[in-house]
């Protein structure tokens, strides 16, 4: 039976490995993204009273009215959009049964339109995005959740009046059944119609408070007077033609936390991600570079003649007697090239000597056996020396030995 256990054989190919490898970062890099990016990927336009929502009580008609019309809005998902934005006008739609007290909870940063509820639905089994059937939401449920933030607040339903007075002109406004006002104390009118506000601002929270949510959803804006008047509104609470407009989701139950996993892919901080993306991929490169097929164990005590000569050429070399050698060397080539061109046995030194150096000299220096001889008779002065003197004459010999068989053949 083979052995095998000492075998340095890879139990993989190289290809087996790189599939693996391959395999392996893809699946970190999905992992990453999904990490990151899982909130992004869900389906958001659900039935609501959210700006994600197309259903009828939704603000994503608002959204893409004013895309459509050039104005730079998006919805937000920050919560500190809400106190520390730097700029723009930020939209608050309440939710329908939602907590109201967000109003005194938050410190809103200017400019900030709050929106308030007047209906709820349910949604469609069929289609999720949609209503099956919208209800008014009871005054009086609204009047008791206001009321602990505006003393005596009162909600009005009236009928729609045809024209409305407003700071940027007359307009013909058309809520669906009823038109819903506010009114409490703290409020100061802006757009008023019977004993009522439309458009309301608190000035202890620096907020404007839209009373009737008709005006700016998906269903009341398919009608252009409604939608005119919504354009307007925003204009209104503008400073500029440039300052962007968000409409908040987090109230909605789509905050989103600062994801460090996106941070690290947006800018400034890109640049170092992709160098250590780089340092990373340079660290498995040279991992996979380095280690190849497991080494072969060892015997302690290797065998062999080979084994033999290494074990007592490192003990000599230990010894430090390695420049000793000289004469030994040269004992041991006389009686070699002795054997190998037929010399008698009972020469003496001196005759092998004569012999040598009629063999002819050195072809790279010139100098005969006889000179070469005299040089390793004694020890080298160096280990350096010694190997100077044995090359030259193993070179030497080398030559002979081929000289001598050519004259043969």
């Amino acid at each position: 039976m083979t052995d095998t256990s000492g075998s340095g054989a890879s139990p993989f190919s190289a290809r087996v490995v790189a599939i693996l490898i391959a395999i392996a970062v893809i699946s970190f890099g999905a992992v990453l993204v999904m990490a990151g990016w899982a909130p992004e990927l869900r389906d958001q336009n659900r039935a609501g009273d959210h700006p994600y929502s197309t259903s009828a009580l939704g603000y994503n008609g608002l959204v893409r009215l004013l895309e459509s019309a050039g104005y730079p809005v998006k919805v937000s998902r920050l919560e500190s959009d809400l106190e520390t934005r730097a700029y723009g006008v930020m939209i608050v739609t309440l939710p329908a049964y939602g907590s109201v007290r967000v109003l005194t909870e938050k410190s809103f940063a200017p400019t900030t339109l709050v929106v308030l509820p007047k209906w709820y639905g349910l949604a469609d089994a069929a289609a999720p995005s949609r209503q099956r059937d919208t209800y008014f939401i009871p005054a009086r449920d609204l009047n008791d959740r206001l009321g602990n933030i505006y003393p005596d607040t009162e909600i009005l339903r009236i009928d729609v009046p045809e024209r409305l007075e407003t700071p940027f002109g007359e307009s013909a406004i058309q809520p669906d059944v009823r038109l819903q006002l506010i009114r409490a104390e703290g409020l100061d009118t802006i757009i008023g119609a019977g004993n009522g506000a439309l458009l309301a601002y608190d000035p202890q929270r620096n907020i404007y408070i839209l009373s009737d949510p008709d005006l700016v959803n998906t269903f009341g804006l398919a009608q252009p007077e409604n939608a005119r008047f919504a354009v307007q509104l925003i204009d209104y609470l503008r400073n500029d033609s440039s300052e962007q407009i968000l409409l908040d989701a987090t109230l909605h139950g789509f905050e989103r936390s600062e994801n460090l996993l996106k941070m690290m892919f947006s800018a400034p901080y890109v640049g170092a991600t992709l160098v250590a993306l780089a340092s990373a991929l340079l660290l498995g490169w040279a991992a996979v570079i380095r280690f190849g097929p497991p080494a072969r164990e060892e015997r302690a005590i290797a065998l062999g003649k080979q084994a033999l000569a290494d074990n007592s050429a490192g003990l000599v070399t230990m010894a430090r007697r390695e420049p000793k050698m000289a004469p030994g060397f040269l004992a041991l080539v006389r009686r070699r090239l002795a054997r190998e061109i037929g010399a008698p046995r009972n020469l003496t030194e001196t005759q092998l000597s004569d012999m040598f150096d009629r063999l002819g000299p050195d072809p790279e220096t010139g100098r005969t056996f006889s000179q070469m001889e005299a040089g390793l008779k004694q020890p080298a002065a160096s280990r350096d020396d010694l190997m100077t003197r044995v090359r030259e004459l193993y070179r030497w010999r080398r030559e002979i030995i081929r000289r001598n068989m050519h004259e043969r053949d």
